[in-house]
Order: structure tokens, then C-alpha cells, then sequence
């Protein structure tokens, strides 16, 4: 190797400079969302979201030493749009009525939640260990001493991703119903009587289906753990047996694992619990009220359905279709935007995807509309 000779940066393909932006990106956000996490939590599952946020830091300096390498500059990095609504949310929500989103946004140490919190990671070696996540994700019998399942913690997040689908249903539906109708020319008195039909039809429809759902689910529920009941109290040993084999699965040791289980089993409470948890995969608190989910899938699809019928009930005249059609598009947009909360897609990329469907479905319930106008004129 001659003295001063002179090497050049070497050249990256552009697939794989993208891949470097992409993962540039995403550790930048993630270092993001965790202060934010960390804001919102105390003690061991704090320190646990500092060292994530730590080692995303780290992460996205090792992705621009590559990119200087190659002699490429680093984009200065501002928090989106979706990103800033996450940590917006968590800051008002709380981070466990966010996970499935959280999740979408490839935060990583949620297996935090699994377990019940800060005193599972608390209990947990090397829980503060940001090297390893596997250190608070590690199934253990903590969940099944009364504390909150992962299924528990993410019903917030269920409940507002159920929400934000709801309402997109009452909006496409209803919309293409008033449009449809629309393109065959009635009355706007006529409009407004189909459109409150829809909402009224389709948010009962949805609150009916909702109910049998959780009902059946409910009584399934029930009817298991009753089985576990019974089984416990005629064959406890049987049962204690059953739940060690579990244990000793997970990689706790034969001794280990049939004392816990029979520490476990002696209480009846925590025993039916853990033995529905871990024999049969259900979560006994689990157990939703149908009225209350009918209720909320009623509301959810009323409020979409609402919003492309609200020109017709503020101005029943002619205008109110073009007034409609704006609602309607807007409307997608807020959906679609929504959406990417839980789908981990670019926020607009989303809420153009949205509009663009309902669009069409809009458009083609009003061709039809118009075409069956036709006819029977």
C-alpha cells in the first residue's frame, strides 16, 4: 500500500442506503416515544424505558457513522405528525391503553406490561438491562397471583382501535347510502329520511352483533371456568400436576415448578385464575358486559354515520350534497389518519388510502343511484 494514496468512500447501492434512512428513522422515533414512556411511569419500568431510550440513541449514531461512511449526510430528523399524536395519547391515556399502537410504532420493552408493571420488572434481573428485552418478557407465575395480564393491559387500546373502526364504518356506510340516494334526485327531505334510517338501522345492527358476540364469548368463559372449578375442587392433585408440567414447559425446574404450582392451587381464588390463564389461554376478567360493548359500538358507528347526514340537518336544501361530499372527504381523512396508528403506515399515506376507497364506494353507489333515478322516472 503506496504512501498517500487516496481511497474513496465507498459506494452504497440505493437499496441500501434507503434501509439505513428507514432504520435511522425509526430508533430516532422510538427515542422519541420513549422519554415519553418514561414520563408517564415510575421506579424499575422507567429506568426501563431511560435505557431503551438510551440504546435507540446509541442505535441511530451507529446508522449515521454508516451514512457518513458511505459520504452521505444525515436528514435532520423532526417528530411526525403520528408520532407526535402517539405521545400526545400516551401522555392523556396512559402507555397500557396504548400498547397495540405502541407496538404498530416498534417500541420495544412492552413485555413489561405482561406481568402487571413495575413490580414485575422490579422482580425481574436485569429488568433495567437494556441489552435484553427477553429479561421482562420471560413467562413466570406473577401474572397468575391476581396481577394484570397483557390481554387486560391492552384493552384500552382495543377499545379505542374498536372506536376508530367503528366510526369508519358508519362513515363509508352511511355516506354511500345518502350519496346513492342522492344521485337519483329526490327531495333533500328524502335524503335526510333515508340517511337517519341508515344511522338508525346500521348502529342497531352493530349493537346487536356486538352483544351476541360478547355474550356468547362470555358464557363460553363461563362455562370453562366453572369445568376448572369443579376439577379443582374434586381433583386438586391432578390439577397441581397439570399446572407444574406447564411451569416445567416454560423452563422452571421440576421441584421448583410443582411447588408453585401446589402454593398456588391452595388458594382458590388465584388457583381457578391462574389455572384458566395457563390450562385453557382465557382470562377470567376478561369477561366484557355485552351491554356495554353494544352500547359503545353503537356510538362509535353513530358518530360516523352522523357526520356526512349533519348538511341535510342544518340546511335540508340542494347545497347540502356538496356540503356532504367535503364531510365525507374530510371525514376519511381523519379515519385514515387514524388508522395508521394502528397499522404503523405513514399517516398520510393512510388518510389518502381512506379516501380514496370511500371515495369510490361513494361514487359507485351514486352511478347506481342515478342510473336506478333513471329508470323509474
Amino acid at each position: 500500500m503506496g504512501a498517500g494514496r487516496m481511497y474513496a468512500a465507498p459506494v452504497m447501492s440505493r437499496e441500501n442506503l434507503r434501509m439505513i434512512l428507514t432504520n435511522l428513522r425509526e430508533e430516532r422515533q422510538a427515542a422519541f416515544l420513549y422519554e415519553y414512556l418514561e414520563a408517564a411511569e415510575s421506579g424499575p419500568v422507567a429506568s426501563l424505558f431511560k435505557s431503551l431510550r438510551a440504546e435507540s440513541e446509541d442505535q441511530a449514531a451507529t446508522w449515521e457513522r454508516l451514512l457518513q461512511d458511505a459520504g452521505a449526510t444525515a436528514p435532520v430528523w423532526r417528530p411526525g405528525m403520528r408520532a407526535r399524536i402517539v405521545a400526545g395519547l400516551v401522555r392523556l391515556l396512559g402507555p397500557t391503553r396504548m400498547l397495540p399502537v405502541l407496538s404498530a410504532m416498534k417500541v420495544r420493552g412492552l413485555a413489561v406490561y405482561r406481568a402487571g408493571g413495575a413490580e414485575t420488572a422490579a422482580a425481574e434481573p436485569g429488568a433495567g438491562d437494556p441489552a435484553s428485552e427477553r429479561a421482562v418478557s420471560i413467562p413466570r407465575p406473577p401474572r397468575a397471583l391476581g396481577e394484570e395480564s397483557w390481554h387486560r393491559a391492552a384493552s384500552g387500546g382495543g377499545a379505542l382501535r374498536a372506536a376508530v373502526f367503528g366510526v369508519n364504518d358508519g362513515l363509508v356506510s352511511n355516506a354511500s347510502l345518502i350519496i346513492g340516494v342522492a344521485g337519483a334526485g329526490p327531495e333533500p327531505g328524502v335524503i335526510l329520511l333515508a340517511g337517519t334510517a341508515g344511522l338508525l338501522a346500521g348502529g342497531f345492527s352493530m349493537a346487536a352483533g356486538e352483544f351476541i358476540s360478547v355474550l356468547t364469548q362470555r358464557e363460553f368463559l363461563e362455562h370453562q371456568i366453572a369445568l376448572e372449578k369443579s376439577e379443582m375442587a374434586v381433583m386438586p392433585e391432578e390439577e397441581i400436576a397439570e399446572l407444574a408440567l406447564i411451569y416445567r414447559a416454560k423452563g422452571i425446574d421440576p421441584v421448583h415448578a410443582e411447588t408453585l404450582a401446589r402454593r398456588i392451587v391452595s388458594d382458590p381464588e388465584k388457583g381457578i385464575d391462574t389455572l384458566a390463564r395457563e390450562e385453557l389461554g382465557l382470562d377470567p376478567k376478561a369477561l366484557g358486559s355485552p351491554l356495554v360493548a353494544a352500547g359503545a359500538s353503537f356510538l362509535s358507528f353513530a358518530v360516523g354515520a352522523l357526520l356526512p347526514l349533519l348538511p341535510y340537518l342544518l340546511a335540508p336544501d340542494r347545497s347540502a350534497f356538496l356540503a356532504t361530499l367535503l364531510v365525507t372527504f374530510s371525514g376519511l381523512l381523519a379515519v385514515g389518519a387514524g388508522m395508521s396508528l394502528f397499522t404503523g403506515r405513514r399517516l398520510v399515506w393512510s388518510a389518502v388510502r381512506m379516501a380514496l376507497i370511500g371515495a369510490a364506494a361513494a361514487a359507485a353507489t351514486y352511478a347506481i343511484g342515478a342510473l336506478l333515478g333513471v329508470a323509474v322516472n
